[in-house]
């Protein structure tokens, strides 16, 4: 082993922590494993940076804009809500028919928006059937990556597989090429889902339940203003109730109606009685402080809030978000939305107190009040997603779906039948979704997730460098001394098995960045298909079921889901191991030796 080869080793290890870790973001994580190739002469200047340019990266983003254009237009509600509606009421069938619907959209689109479009119908048809939604959830996510499999776009993992194959002028999937093993591993996951990994679901509480209801009503409490009370002509903003008190105004009784639509120069008059949110003693200090009169009503609950002009409901993190990290005071929220922020549902526990101060983060779960007037627009922007359905008419671009459909089918055509390859293509449909009005250009860098496109340019110059060293031949060859003598199909397993293990911390993507250099290496090695070996990785690397931090689409629903961090170890480890013994028997059936 050369100097050069145990510095990349080094870097390599140090990424697998810092990812596993989570103590900086992936994208970072990227740079800074970019800069250490650069300082350390791993790979040369001229090179560095050279993965920004990559096909694969141009396309990753390509496929997030044409998505953000099949979302703002409808595209994806309507084909959704459309299927849905013929799901039943059935558990099983339920489940089949969610996971083969995101399963196919995934295969065209970002796969996290394909979770995205369907959750709020998803939560809607639970309502319905009074089927927890923990039951669903899961699946949904699931089979949004077992979907992405089926198409050379459906993941970014896909895209990157194929984008090292041509750089290395070596043999390359088309289109559809891998579509019949996707298909094969969305059925394996449908398959065990409904005879098996269903039984393995837990029944959780959700922010929208009717238990945090309950769960609430002894931090929810009624006053009236005093005529000599200091808040009497104050604007609600200047009241400081939730800067000093850590109390948050609900609606306000005056002359008999309930005013909800409260905004920071609402003025209050002597006599209002303010719902508030907080806890006993805050509640019992500031009627202290402010000459406040406790209103006795026990049956206050938040159903007695939910009203024509003020609708409770559930949203999350959109995953474009630029509020991840931040607080609801930082963001004004309720100035901003319009709406007030009741609870917050993190990790299966409810979190009631200092809410505006506590940083929001992808994948809570935010149970809010507001107008009903407003949610829509909420639900337009790219910050929140509400989990609930919002009806395709109240989009103002439903007349452009069957345009942005045509686009997607002309980029689908054009990357199989011209010589403009995927890249291409892909910008082509972007250009077009912009210059038809599917989007506007601020909406189309929005929809980019650049989390994503960075740690992908930056990794990729780790793939230079593990070329440029010799790393991928040494550990191809360290693989092969260890289990060579027992043929190529051992050495299928242990690439897939090695994908999937370094997959759970790690983005998918990532994943495929440090195994496809070493399983191209070990293909050419012992003389045998490498697209075998390739599509080994790319399934492998998609089995990221074990924990809610293994990929996006797992956060999404991990808070209005209400799991526990090893619900998915519990469903997904099984899922895993029926898919390698799948992979194992249909992948040199598809791909021979």
């Amino acid at each position: 082993m050369t100097f050069e080869i145990g510095l990349t080793l080094g870097i390599i290890v140090m990424a697998l922590v810092l990812f596993a870790t989570e103590k900086l973001r992936v994208d970072l994580i990227a740079l800074i494993v970019l800069l250490l190739a650069a300082i350390t002469g791993l790979v040369p200047k001229e090179d560095v940076f050279s993965g920004f340019a990559n096909p694969a990266v141009i396309t990753i983003w390509a496929v997030y804009i044409v998505s953000g254009g099949l979302f703002k237009t409808g595209v994806a509600d309507i084909l959704g809500s459309f299927i849905l509606r013929l799901s039943g009421t059935g558990e099983a069938r339920l489940i089949a028919v969610i996971m083969l619907v995101c399963g196919i959209m995934s295969a065209f689109m970002n796969n996290v928006g394909a979770v995205a479009v369907l959750m709020p119908a998803v939560i809607g048809i639970s309502n319905k059937t009074k089927i927890p939604v923990s039951k669903l959830l899961i699946p949904l996510a699931f089979s949004s990556l077992l979907g992405g499999s089926m198409t050379l776009i459906g993941t970014p993992a896909n895209i990157l597989a194929q984008g090292i194959l041509v750089a290395r002028g070596l043999p390359s999937f088309g289109f559809f090429d891998i579509t019949p093993m996707g298909i094969i591993a969305l059925l394996t996951g449908i398959i065990y889902m409904v005879l098996i990994g269903r039984h393995l679901l837990p029944v959780r509480v959700t922010a929208s339940d009717l238990k945090v209801s309950k769960q609430l009503r002894p931090y929810i409490g009624e006053v009236q203003v005093n005529p000599q009370s200091p808040l009497v002509g104050k604007k609600l903003g200047e009241s400081k109730l939730g800067e000093e008190h850590d109390l948050i105004v609900l609606s306000v009784r005056r002359d008999g109606n309930l005013l909800t639509r409260l905004h920071r120069d609402f003025i209050i008059e002597q006599n209002d009685r303010l719902i508030l949110e907080g806890s006993a003693q805050n509640l019992i200090t500031a009627q202290d402080d402010l000459n406040l009169i406790s209103q006795p009503n026990p049956d206050i609950d938040l159903v007695d809030l939910d009203t024509e002009d003020s609708y409770i409901f559930e949203a999350t993190l959109s995953p474009c978000s630029k509020i991840d990290g931040r607080t609801l005071k930082e963001v004004r929220f309720r100035d901003r939305f319009g709406f007030t922020a009741l609870a917050i549902w993190r990790y299966g526990d409810v979190i009631t107190e200092r809410l505006r101060d506590i940083p929001l983060h992808f994948g809570d779960a935010l149970l809010l009040q507001g107008p009903p007037g407003r949610v829509a627009a909420l639900s337009d922007g790219n910050e929140f997603l509400v989990l609930q359905h919002v009806d395709i008419e109240k989009r103002g671009r439903k007349n452009k779906a069957p345009l942005a459909a045509g686009i997607m089918l002309l980029v689908i055509a054009l990357a199989i039948f011209s010589n403009l390859g995927i890249a291409t293509s892909m910008v082509i449909g972007s250009v077009l979704m912009v210059l038809t009005g599917c989007l506007t250009m601020d909406e189309a860098y929005d929809s980019i997730d650049w989390r994503t496109v960075f740690l992908v340019g930056g990794m990729l110059t780790l793939g230079i460098a593990m070329e440029n060293t010799g790393t991928a031949q040494f550990l191809s060859n360290l693989l092969l001394g260890t289990i060579g003598d027992l043929g190529p199909t051992a050495l299928l397993a242990g690439i897939y098995l090695l994908s999937a293990l370094i997959t759970q911390p790690m983005s998918n993507a990532a994943a495929v960045v440090l195994m496809v250099p070493i399983a191209v290496e070990i293909a050419l090695g012992i003389n045998v298909n490498i697209l075998t070996f390739v599509m080994a990785v790319v399934i492998g690397a998609a089995t990221s079921f074990m924990t809610p931090v293994g990929h996006k689409a797992n956060v999404l629903v991990f808070g209005p889901g209400g799991y526990k961090f090893f619900d998915f170890t519990r469903v997904g480890f099984l899922l895993t191991a029926f898919l390698f013994i799948v992979s194992m028997i249909f992948l040199p059936i598809l791909w021979p030796f």
